[in-house]
């Protein structure tokens, strides 16, 4: 399959570009094909082949390699900026999986290059606490986060970095894990540290709030040991910290959301479900908690479960009871009283949190954000079911997101705003309303979209309207640079910088006499789909 692309002179120049660090079928002498390719740290390795990946031999650059290298700039084009929103492009998840080691190094150290090109601000990168923590408490293993650290310094590119709390899942298969320590104290039925639903089940990507504050990791709380990583995150990257990191999220829950897992077994990505999900208020500590706020409110009964009458996960919301429009018992004195304890519950481990960053990297002069669940499934309901479940109480006659906004000023942190890609009327007065909530108390905006795959003429007008202060898409990988849409997210980059040329960037005859550039499917980089 050929593609021919032939557009406006950015298109043209980031594609031209690209040809020498991304669509040549070899890339510094060794084949893109390798989507495997690592880059190690410690002893020379030699090229093999195992379980379908493969790794560089002592030819390809190490990690030591990587750190020891000057930071000057790139010797690449770039384009000069107007004041306009801030564009950041996600790393692949899986950039790093072992701690010493860099998935797709090549790939994405070209990828860099013709991110920079476009006149691209910046890149995030999740760092894992399953990988960086994996074996044991307080044995941090930073090597390939450093070194794509210094890899994004090479490029001229800025850092956002998303310090991930949670485990990865794609297609329902686990990508990466809590770390292995963490998992073995989870075995332990007693420990009770997952967050649980009606039936038993167990969600096991992200620890319960309800022990933010419990000894019950090796005699250590969840907060102290997230301090612990937070300090070692900082001393690690002090090199780095303000430049070119600019920027650190702190994951907050599933997904890195300030939400309840309550739609376990379901992919982030699915937008339209049958059900709006399940409470997730049923292992021991969250129960101990809600039965503490019945007696103090004289309602004992109140305090031994979560709504009896609410739908499960894959039946319409309004099946049962909980959740009807007319006599539905969220408008009932129980209704009330358990939406504000569930919702309250979750503020305050947001506060826990964003708390714990502020007071680490405050004084670092990098931003400190947070991500927000947009909930905005049958939310042409009166109690806003899915928002419920994700521990909003946000219905039809209140508003859920005033006390969230709220928090973020308090800790000066900013709002982090998945899904803008998508294309539903619903999804947008959602993010109309959390945004406005923000605005109120003086809440920066940054946003995301759900899928490389989802609407890039939705982005495109959610850039346009001036209201975020930063978009990061999300995210690399094969399809990002595709043929099929690699040339429209040129456009859309375009589209928002409206660029000038330097002087001396002006491209070579030979360049400028190109107009079109053919990309063959055996020419397009081939990394892991992130």
């Amino acid at each position: 399959m050929e593609v021919s692309v032939v557009g406006n002179s950015q298109a043209k120049a980031g594609l031209a570009a690209s040809r020498a660090v991304l669509f040549r079928s070899r890339i510094g002498g060794f084949s893109t094909s390798f989507c495997k390719s690592r880059v190690f740290m410690g002893q020379s390795r030699g090229l093999r082949k195992g379980k379908g990946e493969c790794r560089l031999s002592s030819s390809a650059v190490r990690v030591e390699e990587v750190l020891s290298r000057s930071s000057s700039a790139p010797d690449v084009r770039s384009f000069q900026q107007p004041d306009k929103v801030r564009l950041c492009v996600g790393l692949p998840v899986d950039a790093v999986m072992d701690g010493n080691c860099v998935n797709h190094a090549r790939a994405i150290a070209a990828g860099l290059k013709a991110l920079k090109l476009l006149g691209i601000d910046g890149v995030e990168l999740p760092v894992w606490w399953g990988v960086v923590e994996k074996e044991g408490r307080g044995e941090y293993e930073w090597s390939g986060y450093l070194a794509l650290a210094e890899m994004v310094r090479e490029a001229g590119l800025e850092l956002h970095v998303t310090l991930c709390f949670h485990g990865c899942r794609q297609q329902q298969q686990p990508v990466i894990s809590l770390p292995d320590w963490v998992m073995r104290v989870g075995e332990d039925e007693s420990s009770s540290i997952f967050f649980t639903d009606r039936s038993g089940q167990q969600y096991k990507d992200c620890l319960s709030l309800a022990v933010d504050e419990l000894p019950v990791l090796d005699g250590r709380t969840p907060m102290e040991v997230y301090h612990d990583f937070c300090e070692s995150f900082k001393s690690s990257f002090s090199a780095y910290i303000g430049s070119p990191i600019t920027g650190i999220s702190m994951g907050l829950g599933p997904d890195g959301e300030l939400r309840y897992p309550s739609l376990q077994g379901c992919e982030s990505s699915q937008v339209d479900r049958v059900g709006a999900g399940e409470f997730q208020c049923y292992d021991r500590n969250m129960l101990k908690l809600l039965n503490e706020a019945a007696e103090a409110c004289g309602n004992p009964f109140w305090g031994l479960g979560g709504p009896h009458d609410a739908s499960g996960y894959d039946k319409s919301p309004i099946s049962n009871s909980f959740f009807r429009d007319n006599g539905g018992s969220w408008e009932s004195p129980y209704g009330e009283f358990f939406l504000s304890w569930y919702s309250n519950q979750l503020i305050r481990h947001g506060d826990r949190l964003l708390s714990l960053a502020s007071s680490i990297f405050g004084d670092s002069g990098v931003a400190v954000s947070g991500k927000v669940p947009l909930a905005y499934s049958w939310n042409i309901i009166n109690s806003h079911p899915s928002e419920l479940t994700a521990g909003y109480y946000s219905t039809v006659k209140r508003d859920g997101y005033e006390e969230m906004a709220k928090m973020f000023a308090k800790n000066s942190c900013t709002v982090m705003l998945p899904g803008m890609d998508i294309r539903n009327d619903n999804a947008r007065l959602l993010l109309g309303q959390i945004k406005a909530a923000c605005r109120k108390h003086r809440v920066g905006v940054l946003g995301e979209n759900s899928s490389v795959e989802g609407d890039i003429e939705q982005v495109k007008d959610v850039c346009a309207a001036g209201d975020i202060d930063s978009f990061f898409y999300q995210r690399m990988g094969a399809h990002f640079f595709s043929p099929e849409h690699f040339p429209a997210f040129t456009a859309f980059v375009g589209s928002t910088r409206q660029p000038r040329l330097h002087a001396d960037d002006i491209l070579k005859e030979d360049e400028r006499a190109e107009e079109s550039l053919t990309l063959t499917s055996d020419s397009v980089l081939q990394m892991q789909t992130a």
